[in-house]
């Protein structure tokens, strides 16, 4: 699926939605026509118009292309738990194909870069049978691995991956996302991976004061991720 990414990251506050709405606003100043996707989310707020996902809600607000909310975050939990948990504690079994389905519906409409946000790290369980991380490969996406730089991150991210790679899919980039102000050899730490991962360093995210999308866009690169 050209110019569809799958956003992972290497943990719950990894980054996931700061680095896909500044790559988003990175294709908007290209002038480009962009669609972004959260397909589950836990943690959601009940307004008049039904349960709402804060991280949702951003992506629609950056893309270019007015979706429903319905399309964009088809499946919401209140508490904020694992997703498959939360399902069996409503009853409800979630699955990769009904995700696929209103995935692929979702980007039927003409448009040059999308971007599907997983939930979580890699791992993530959707049922007793099935990750999260297999609607990548059913969808075969190539991923997008955020980094939340803090002490323990080279390990997360290396093993996440040989996960992504183990799983036959391409890793199209990464990017380093600085979530913790005080980790040490943060430079260090950065060269670590740009020399450990087999995939372009998209971007390397400073400590910022505000995490506006203009400001997160003006650290990345999205060139790679033209085709």
């Amino acid at each position: 699926m050209a110019n569809t990414y799958f956003v992972t990251g290497t943990d719950t506050d990894a980054g996931k939605t700061v680095v896909s709405c500044g790559l988003l606003e990175a294709a908007r100043q290209k002038q480009l026509q962009t669609i972004a996707l959260k397909p589950i989310s836990a943690g959601c707020e009940s307004t008049p118009e039904g349960l709402r996902n804060g991280d949702a809600v951003k992506l629609m607000e950056a893309m270019t292309i007015k979706l429903p909310y319905a399309q964009v975050n088809p499946v919401a939990f209140e508490p904020p738990i694992a997703p498959h948990i939360a399902a069996e504690e409503e009853g409800r079994r979630i699955t990769v194909d009904r995700l696929s389905g209103i995935c692929r519906g979702a980007l039927m409409r003409q448009h040059d870069l999308s971007l599907i946000e997983g939930a979580g790290g890699w791992r993530v369980p959707l049922n007793n049978r099935e990750m999260l991380s297999e609607l990548a490969v059913e969808m075969n996406t190539p991923v997008i691995l955020v980094v939340g730089m803090k002490l323990g991150c080279l390990s997360h991210a290396l093993l996440s991956v040989e996960s992504i790679l183990r799983d036959g899919l391409t890793l199209a980039g990464w990017v380093a996302n600085r979530i913790d102000p005080d980790m040490n050899h943060f430079e260090e730490n950065v060269q670590t991976l740009k020399d450990s991962i087999p995939a372009p360093c998209l971007g390397v995210i400073p400590w910022l004061d505000s995490l506006d999308n203009g400001s997160v866009a003006g650290h990345l690169d999205i060139q790679p991720l033209l085709k």
